[in-house]
C-alpha cells in the first residue's frame, strides 16, 4: 500500500473510523477532513447487498439534488422545428438535429455534460451509441433525457439544478457525487438525503437481507467517513 501524505494523514486523524455518523455530522466532518487546497468533491459510496449479476436487483436511476453539483452544466438537445425553439428558449448550450449527430459521428465530439432527446429524434440519436454511450451521455427514457418537446424546459431545469444518475456497479457499489467541498454543511447534508431517498425508493421487491450494507462519504482525496444506517429509514 502507498503510503499517504502528511496531508492526508492530518486530515484522517479527524475521523474516528470505528464511528458511525449522522448525516449531518458526516456533513460538517467531510468539509474539515478534505485536505486538498483545491474544491474537492463530496462523494458518496453505498456498499448494496444485492447481486449485480441478477437482472431483478438492479439498482438505477436518477436524483435531483436541491443544493446541485457545484459546476456549470453543459446540456445539449436534438429536437425539430418547435422542440429546438424551445429548448433554446430554455437555455440548452447546443441544440440542433442532424448536423449535431454528423459532428459528433465525424469528431467524435462529446464536449458537453447532458444530452437530452425529443423521441421522434432517437431513431437517429441510436445510431451514436458507439461515442455517446461509453461516455454515459446516451439519451434514455429511464433517466429522464428522452422528453416531449412539451417536456425539454423541464428537463433542462433538472440537469441544471443537480440531476445525478446512480447505478449498481459490477461489485455491488454505487459512487456518486453529491456536492462540493465548498458547499456548507446543510448544503452537503440536503444533497445526501435527496440522493439516499432516491435509492432507498429503488429498492427491488422481494429482496431478502440487508438492502444497504454500509454508506460512507468523502471528499475526493479525504478519508472516508461511515454513516449511521440506524439513523436512515429504509436503509435496512
Amino acid at each position: 500500500m502507498a503510503k499517504r501524505g502528511k496531508a492526508y494523514s492530518t486530515a484522517a486523524a479527524q475521523v474516528d473510523r470505528t464511528t458511525a455518523y449522522s448525516v449531518a455530522e458526516a456533513s460538517s466532518l467531510v468539509k474539515k477532513a478534505a485536505p486538498a487546497k483545491f474544491d474537492e468533491t463530496v462523494e458518496m459510496h453505498l456498499r448494496m447487498g444485492v447481486d449485480p449479476r441478477n437482472a431483478q436487483q438492479q439498482v438505477r436511476g436518477v436524483a435531483l439534488l436541491p443544493a446541485g453539483l457545484g459546476k456549470t452544466v453543459r446540456i445539449l438537445v436534438f429536437a425539430q422545428a418547435d422542440g429546438q425553439k424551445l429548448a433554446k428558449d430554455a437555455g440548452a448550450d447546443f441544440v440542433g438535429a442532424d448536423d449535431l449527430i454528423e459532428k459528433i459521428t465525424g469528431e467524435e465530439w462529446t464536449d458537453f455534460d447532458v444530452a437530452i432527446a425529443t423521441p421522434d429524434m432517437m431513431g437517429k440519436v441510436g445510431k451514436l451509441g458507439k461515442v455517446l454511450g461509453r461516455k454515459g451521455l446516451m439519451p434514455n427514457p429511464k433517466n429522464g433525457t428522452v422528453v416531449a418537446p412539451a417536456d425539454i424546459a423541464r428537463a433542462i431545469d433538472e440537469a441544471r439544478k443537480g440531476r445525478v444518475e446512480y447505478k449498481l456497479d459490477r461489485t455491488a457499489i454505487i459512487h456518486c457525487p453529491v456536492g462540493k467541498v465548498s458547499f456548507s454543511e446543510a448544503q452537503i447534508a440536503e444533497n445526501i438525503q435527496a440522493l439516499l431517498e432516491a435509492i432507498i425508493k429503488s429498492k427491488p421487491q422481494g429482496l431478502k437481507g440487508s438492502y444497504i450494507k454500509s454508506i460512507s462519504v468523502s471528499s475526493t482525496m479525504g478519508p472516508g467517513i461511515f454513516l449511521d444506517l440506524k439513523q436512515i429509514s429504509g436503509a435496512s
